[in-house]
């Protein structure tokens, strides 16, 4: 299956980066198969002095000359799992600290959504709560090109080891995939958190919402604010206007599982309702688009999930009556809801 085209944003390979600190993890993990620092990154002006800096940033094309020549030299197609599998929560600097010492899984879901660009532009993450259900979506917003299964492999299977790292406890669900399932998994599978499902339509960790009110083993009001304000200064230093979108984007959905509107967005950001509206048109969308997408994607998962009536689906999107979600749904898909819903129940 190709790129993930699910965004409308796609960042430049150029632009896109990473915490240089993975690439570290990745030149320790080749160790194990006696790779020694020095061929790896010959000839790939990757400064090894530079990826022990806490806050410095790797371009996903230098990352993706890493990864593969890691794999090449290592002869270990799987290197991504073996990634996921080793991440701990140190190696999201201060947001992985935020997280850790936030209340609940929902409380540290929230901040990773929000500071998440302090760390890398070239993946975005999403909260979406529908009903039972909770899913962190991992959106894609620059190719990632010959590292993206070792990258999503990583990132989704690293979360989820942070997630029983900071509970405790064993969250349980799968993680989805865009990716075509690997001819290597099952020697995996013993060792994954979670079942891992390949070639769905989003990339995605989904699990009972009922954890999200968990509380954390490390929980610490202080040591949060601490450090909140520094992923705050983190988030200023990379520029506003560069993540506005996102932020808008990220804030749509409401607590109580419906969305928020375009006051509530304001107030969230601290700015203006014609401030906003005029950033968003700065940059080539509106609230309002941003607001359909969301709804066009919550509405498929509520479909495709098959537990809610359509005349429910419609309630849970804000929209008096069946005939005006079916109007909308099918401007955005050019499908009935009962087509969709038909669709599922054939598979």
């Amino acid at each position: 299956m190709g790129q993930n085209t699910s965004n409308a944003c796609v960042l430049d390979l150029k632009d896109a980066f990473l915490p240089a600190i993975h690439a570290l993890h990745l030149i320790e993990l080749t160790e194990r198969w006696d790779v020694c620092r020095e061929e790896l990154l010959r000839g790939l002006e990757i400064p090894s002095g530079l990826l022990s800096e806490p806050r410095a940033r790797l371009s996903v094309r230098a990352f993706e000359r890493l990864v593969e020549r890691a794999l090449r030299l290592t002869g270990e197609p799987g290197l991504g799992v073996y990634n996921g599998l080793q991440m701990r929560v140190s190696a999201h600097g201060y947001l992985g600290f935020a997280a850790m010492t936030s209340a609940t899984v929902r409380d540290a879901l929230e901040l990773a959504v929000r500071y998440a660009p302090t760390r890398t532009n070239a993946l975005g993450l999403r909260l979406v709560v529908v009903g039972d259900e909770a899913s962190l979506f991992v959106d894609e917003r620059a190719s990632l090109g010959t590292a993206r299964e070792a990258l999503l492999q990583s990132l989704m299977i690293g979360i989820a080891q942070i997630g029983r790292a900071i509970t405790g406890r064993i969250i349980v669900g799968a993680a989805e995939l865009t990716l075509p399932r690997p001819h290597y998994m099952s020697r995996f599978e013993h060792a994954l958190p979670g079942e891992m499902r390949f070639g769905r339509p989003r990339n995605r960790l989904v699990f009972d919402a009922a954890a999200l009110d968990w509380t954390l083993t490390m929980a610490d009001p202080a040591a949060l604010r601490l450090a909140q304000a520094q992923c705050e200064r983190e988030l200023d230093a990379l520029g506003y206007e560069g993540r506005f979108v996102a932020r808008v984007a990220a804030l749509l959905d409401a607590p109580d599982a419906g969305f928020r509107s375009l006051d509530e967005v304001a107030r969230e950001l601290h700015v203006s309702r014609r401030t906003l509206k005029r950033r968003l048109a700065s940059k080539g969308t509106s609230f309002f688009a941003l607001l359909e997408a969301r709804k066009r994607e919550r509405a498929t998962l509520l479909l495709q999930a098959g537990r809610l009536s359509i005349d429910a689906v419609a309630g849970r999107l804000g929209y008096a009556n069946t005939a005006n979600f079916s109007r909308a749904f099918r401007r955005w898909t050019g499908q009935t809801p009962g087509a969709v819903r038909r669709a599922r129940a054939e598979r």
